[in-house]
């Protein structure tokens, strides 16, 4: 029975894997809006009952598809942290992370627009895509607190009117990290994937030609704007 139950599942993890893929076809070609579980099927020569059973809804391959695209795009973010940590200033280290997520979403601008475009219509993302979708933002969290913890981060002024705003997500996702720094790492987040998708979406056309060297510049910027400490000169 074993084998059995075995192979159904190796079954069940391919057929899964194959309606995604065929789904990111749709999303290039069509858009998230248009994106049609029959279509799905009638793509991948099966019957609309048999897809169902994979997924519910549409918006439930949707959700599939958007955790799969917040957990590669973490990942990345992740791998590139990781990769030097404690090798490299703080500042060094958050660029590279920056640097590998606007990579990962030059490589991938369709699953860049799902997760980071226009709203789905008809579509509320469930509190399943929550943690996928924190993974970036709690690398350039643990970027801060180590800074933080080796007595590196020079912690920036809090204006007053966001004090109480600082203090809670500080308390909520940020344990470890000054308020002050909380509220600037909030700001520079948002900043980092402005720029990502100004370039994506084409903001920048005829506009910025030396888009890597611009982002660098201002990731970096944004990390000192954090309290990051700056690389030392060569």
């Amino acid at each position: 029975m074993s084998t059995i139950r075995g192979a159904r599942e190796r079954a069940r993890v391919e057929v899964t894997a194959a309606i995604k893929d065929e789904a990111r076809k749709q999303l290039a070609e069509e858009g998230a809006a248009k994106l049609s579980l029959r279509a799905v099927a009638r793509k991948l020569g099966m019957a609309s009952s048999a897809l169902y059973r994979y997924f519910s809804s549409r918006d439930d391959l949707l959700t599939a598809l958007i955790v799969d695209a917040y957990d590669a795009i973490g990942a990345v973010a992740e791998r590139a942290a990781a990769d030097r940590a404690h090798t490299v200033p703080p500042v060094e280290r958050w660029t590279a992370v920056a640097c590998a997520v606007r990579e990962w979403g030059l490589a991938h601008p369709h699953e860049y627009a799902l997760i980071f475009g226009s709203p789905v219509p008809g579509y509320t993302a469930p509190m399943d895509t929550v943690g996928p979708a924190s993974r970036v933002g709690l690398v350039f969290i643990g970027i801060a607190r180590a800074a933080s913890e080796a007595g590196e981060l020079a912690v920036p002024a809090l204006a007053p009117e966001l004090r109480r705003d600082a203090e809670r997500m500080a308390a909520e996702f940020a344990p470890g990290v000054p308020p002050a720094a909380v509220a600037a790492l909030v700001a520079a987040w948002a900043q980092v994937f402005g720029l990502i998708s100004f370039e994506l979406f084409g903001q920048f056309n005829r506009v910025v030609e030396a888009r890597e060297p611009l982002f660098r510049r201002a990731v970096g910027e944004l990390a000192r704007s954090v309290g990051l400490p700056a690389a030392p000169a060569a």
